[in-house]
């Protein structure tokens, strides 16, 4: 196959920066290949991305050498709108790159920049729309769409452009499990698709290696440091230790073959744990040699949900029926309904735990939240908190009086943060509520020891990396003297060793081992994600939501090993279950839990 892609000593350094970004990239991608780059934060994955569709240089100007052809063609001499022409874009943030008030809109919106005639766009529009599997929703507008749903209209957007090369930016990052792997499907089914003009040339850049993998890619791309350490076929590159000292999370199902002291090699297809081919006999020894250590602490009740209800009126839309007009962009009518987030929802949660809320997109999970925060007021149903072992209805707090024993941090912790400095933006909280300014300096001292942040404690804001960043964001509402910590998403979009740092961080907040003036006793957590690894690992029990009703409250284990909970809410059973499944070991839920002791155990004498 001729080449899509060509770099040949391909240097490129930002105009803002004294060092270059990508350092002598040689890269050769065939026309119809799938490729995916990987790689930690900072490694020159995005940079390169931004190359392929023109950002660079010219959104993003800078001094470049070497050479790079693009379908054939060298680069330097064209427009953004040439490249857009050639390379496609779907980006990590789908609600970024909407343009129209509905679905076709959207969709239709390159057609109508190259001023097609009007019949033909009805029918390209439809034909991208099948293409991607959302034509029954072109009508509707893109915000009452689902995660996976609004990526689809951008790829139909893409595609109609009939570009060659498609380019994916971390596009599983946003999306619940279900969906993630049905992007994955349709990703792999654009691939593969017989009725194109052409085979298409796709490259995916994601963290989540085993996700993508769930489909065949060709070649996996690994960069660190701006340079390409590996370009490797999956069952290769999966047989060395390279990706684990890049810092790029492994399979799980290959962590376990590890720890059972299991080798493999290219020839025994590790890139699948359905093709993989390893001592089952060994891995079932391994099992049964595993001590599993049962820990029962103490259940004091801290916060209790009973029977809560919360609904809103929401304007839908709804396809206007008449099977003899062609699809129109504008065949959808609104309609009013009132629409039930949440229904009959109680559980309990205890001092200490700390508890995972699961679901698919629009499950009810952030209402959930917004409820126990006070952000909403439910329509029935009691919110109750226990304040000096009486448990008092949670209603009649403020949201300020709230805020003081729950605090919410969100997914990116640059909406939270409003002050310059750091000591200012800790001291916040502190300074509203009237406190001595002498009895906010030790508090905000204290809280920032215990946070990791209390060498940088006169450091502007805007010095820190992401993960401090965060870390930041969580001192600034442990500092009141909070009980329960709701977290959205704390690892949403980042690479394994910054998913790790936040993880721990968070996990050695309440660690029983840590030295008392570095850890908060009973702190409780609660944290809403899509992350099926986080909350196998670092939660002790799952709440699973689906359609607003409470579908399981149990250990991560057993709801990961349950076909009908995982179906039910759109999760995505666990590799290790299919390992185990895979070499005759009865019960699964308690081999994850051996893996997961054992990781924990690996990590901790690191």
């Amino acid at each position: 196959m001729p080449s899509a892609i060509s770099f040949k000593d391909f240097t490129f350094q930002y105009r803002s920066q004294t060092e270059p970004t990508l350092y002598d990239i040689n890269l050769e991608i065939k026309q119809g290949e799938k490729i995916l780059i990987t790689g930690t934060s900072g490694c020159g994955k995005s940079t390169l991305i931004h190359c392929i569709n023109g950002l660079i240089p010219n959104a993003y100007p800078g001094k470049s050498s070497g050479e790079f052809l693009l379908m054939g063609q060298p680069t330097k001499d064209l427009s953004l709108f040439d490249f857009s022409k050639i390379a496609g874009t779907v980006l990590q943030d789908t609600d970024g790159q909407f343009v129209g008030l509905t679905a076709a809109e959207d969709i239709a919106f390159a057609a109508e920049n190259d001023c097609m005639p009007v019949d033909t766009m009805h029918d390209e529009v439809l034909k991208a729309a099948k293409l991607v599997q959302i034509d029954e929703f072109i009508g509707q507008s893109p915000q009452n769409l689902s995660g996976g749903q609004t990526q689809r209209v951008s790829m139909a957007g893409v595609l109609i452009d009939n570009v060659d090369i498609l380019l994916f930016d971390e596009p599983l990052a946003n999306l619940d499990p279900a969906a993630g792997k049905q992007a994955v499907e349709i990703i792999d089914l654009l691939h593969n698709n017989d009725t194109l003009d052409r085979p298409k040339t796709i490259l995916i850049v994601e963290h989540r290696l085993e996700d993508v993998l769930y489909r065949e890619v060709d070649r996996i791309i690994l960069m660190e440091n701006g340079r390409i350490k590996a370009d490797m076929p999956p069952d290769e590159i999966l047989s060395t230790k390279l990706l684990r000292e890049t810092g790029v999370r492994e399979p799980l199902y290959l962590s376990a073959l590890r720890y059972a002291g299991i080798s493999w090699q290219p020839e025994d297809k590790p890139a699948s744990v359905e093709t993989l081919r390893f001592d089952t006999a060994a891995l079932r020894a391994w099992d049964a040699g595993v001590e599993e250590i049962d820990v029962q602490a103490e259940k004091t009740p801290l916060l209790q949900v009973e029977n809560l209800y919360y609904s809103y009126e929401e304007e839908l839309t709804q396809r206007r029926k008449d099977a003899k007009k062609k699809p129109s962009l504008g065949a959808f009518a609104p309609l009013r309904e009132i629409f039930y987030a949440l229904q009959d929802i109680s559980f309990s949660i205890n001092k200490g735990e700390r508890v995972a809320i699961a679901g698919k997109n629009g499950a009810g999970k952030s209402t959930l939240a917004s409820l126990i925060c006070g952000f909403l007021k439910p329509d029935s149903g009691s919110i109750s908190f226990n304040e000096n072992n009486v448990m008092n209805d949670f209603g009649k707090y403020s949201i300020k009086e709230r805020a003081e024993r729950i605090g919410f941090v969100m997914q990116n912790p640059n909406h939270m943060l409003s002050f310059p400095k750091i000591f200012d933006e800790c001291a916040y909280g502190l300074r509203t509520r009237g406190i001595a300014e002498n009895e906010i300096k030790d508090r905000v001292w204290d809280i920032l020891k215990i946070c990791g942040l209390y060498p940088f404690r006169s450091w502007p804001v805007a010095a820190l990396s992401f993960g401090q960043k965060k870390r930041l964001t969580i001192a600034s509402i442990l500092v009141l003297g909070t009980k329960i910590l709701i977290l959205d998403e704390p690892t949403a979009g980042q690479d394994w060793r910054h998913y790790t740092e936040i993880m721990e961080f968070l996990n050695n907040l309440t660690a029983k081992h840590a030295n008392h003036a570095n850890r908060i006793e009973d702190l409780t957590m609660i944290m809403i994600t899509h992350d099926m690894h986080l909350m196998l690992e670092y939660t002790d029990r799952a709440l699973v939501l689906t359609d607003g009703h409470l579908l399981a409250d149990d250990k991560p284990a057993v709801v990961l090993s349950d076909e009908a909970i995982i179906n039910g809410a759109s999760l995505k059973r666990t590799s290790l279950y299919d390992l185990a499944e895979k070499a005759g070991i009865a019960d699964k839920p308690a081999f994850i839990r051996r893996f997961i002791q054992t990781e924990k155990r690996q990590r901790a004498e690191v």
